[in-house]
């Protein structure tokens, strides 16, 4: 118990002495991201859920930061951020997903250009949704791990043949989208794809808690 606490202190201090800067990308600069990390690592963008990028989104790119990768988060929502369930519905039904698809991908030809040998792709909820459509649009991204989120509707499964591991969980009850049957179809649907269900855990079982919700359910 103890060396797990230790583990556990040596991480948050590790991800507080990391950081990630703002940068603006596009032909009009009206792209904004965050980055950080080594530039000739290889890199992972990092895409938020649906609340908009919030301190768990950095957390996460900082986490995959201090173990080697450089990161990118891209501001989806482009500073606007859901401070509760009814605002975030509204800022994704308002999102307009082919062109967030290519301002990630604009966001993978920076990394490539500025360093990266490699670009992977993950995303959370609505980013794992996201993330599949990037990965099948973009020529500069070679991998991705959606978790708990897919939209069909955003990329073409016989077409896509890129790496992809999914993650979901058991108990998550939002059908066609996360639960464990959208697992299923992914990995089915997908010649290269591996899916994972997680046993006695809902959505968004990757946050520290459910809040604004009561469970994971």
């Amino acid at each position: 118990m103890l060396l797990k606490l230790v583990a556990c202190a040596a991480a948050a201090e590790a991800i507080a002495h990391a950081t990630l800067v703002p940068v603006k990308l596009g032909d009009n600069q009206d792209i904004p991201v965050y980055v950080g990390g080594e530039a000739d690592a290889p890199s992972i963008i990092v895409i938020q859920e649906w609340w908009g990028v919030d301190r768990g989104t950095m957390q996460k790119a900082l986490r995959l930061a201090q173990h080697g990768y450089r990161v990118l988060v891209p501001d989806i929502y482009k500073g606007k951020k859901g401070i509760n369930a009814e605002e975030a519905s509204h800022l994704m039904g308002e999102l307009d997903f082919p062109k967030a698809i290519e301002e990630i991908g604009i966001a993978a030809q920076y990394l490539k250009k500025t360093g990266s040998s490699r670009v992977g792709v993950v995303g959370f909820c609505m980013g794992g949704a996201l993330t599949l459509g990037a990965l099948a649009a973009s020529d500069d991204i070679v991998a991705g791990a959606p978790f708990y989120g897919v939209n069909f509707g955003l990329f073409d499964a016989k077409k896509l043949k890129k790496p992809v591991q999914g993650h979901f969980g058991a108990l998550d009850a939002m059908e066609g989208f996360s639960d464990p049957a959208t697992g299923a179809r992914l990995e089915k649907e997908l010649t290269n794809a591996k899916v994972f269900i997680y046993e006695g855990v809902g959505h968004a079982f990757m946050n520290p808690e459910p809040a604004p919700f009561s469970t994971f359910e």
